[in-house]
């Protein structure tokens, strides 16, 4: 059965990775946690029991209480389809970082693995020009290459 925790609005990857931590710990029967981008306030727990959950989230600052009934897989079906983003990147393509800890860098494209969605890049402004390889969603094209 599939049951949603009420948690505090910014604390939800802490919290889940919480109750991950007591279920491995105390073998609760949890056998799922996730987490939908759309949804705030909320983590999706599937459990044997509400009981499970409520003992694991005993004693975790923000998680405010169970919700009485439980969720219909129907209700977040929605959530659990996640389609990878196209991609529009191509080699020689000029691109700005923007995680850390080079955010604001500007970068050219010299390699996409599109199995492990990473991509290589040179740093335009650098001295000597050092070869870095980023998750896809780490950059952000700014001009297309020749």
């Amino acid at each position: 059965m599939i049951f949603a925790v009420r948690v505090t609005l910014g604390r939800e990857e802490s919290v889940m990775e919480k109750i991950a931590e007591a279920s491995r710990r105390f073998k609760y029967r949890i056998y799922s946690l996730f987490l939908p981008k759309d949804v705030r306030g909320y983590i999706f727990v599937e459990a044997e029991s509400p009981d499970e959950i409520r003992m694991a989230i005993r004693g975790i600052n923000n998680a405010r209480g169970l919700v009485d009934r439980p969720v219909e897989l129907k209700e977040v079906e929605k959530f659990l389809d996640s389609k990878p983003a196209e991609i529009k990147l191509k080699k020689g393509d000029f691109v700005e970082i923007v995680s850390d800890p080079f955010r604001g860098e500007k970068a050219k494209v010299i390699r996409i693995d599109l199995i492990k969605r990473e991509v290589t890049v040179e740093m335009i402004e650098a001295a000597v020009p050092i070869p870095l390889t980023l998750p896809i969603e780490a950059v952000r094209i700014i001009k297309q290459g020749d």
